[in-house]
């Protein structure tokens, strides 16, 4: 009985990281646009676009090593 929740709570799980996926990769291009606008951006700026970044990819990573295909809406 354990092992039939398995799929269960994986599928439910790979759907939150589509989700977080999304978001992060909203948030990635709200900052790439923010720094693209701006004369001089600040140090606290860039500092965020780099950790947008790199939390965008490493759910990338996630979700192409779970093998999660994401369809267009």
């Amino acid at each position: 009985m354990l092992f039939r929740r398995k799929g269960w709570l994986r599928n439910q799980y790979d759907q939150q990281l589509v989700q977080n996926l999304l978001n992060m990769k909203k948030e990635w291009n709200r900052q790439k646009q923010l720094v693209d606008k701006s004369v001089e951006p600040s140090s606290q700026v860039l500092y965020e676009l780099k950790i947008a970044e790199a939390k965008y990819f490493f759910l990338l990573k996630e979700a192409k090593n779970r093998n999660i295909k994401i369809g267009r809406i």
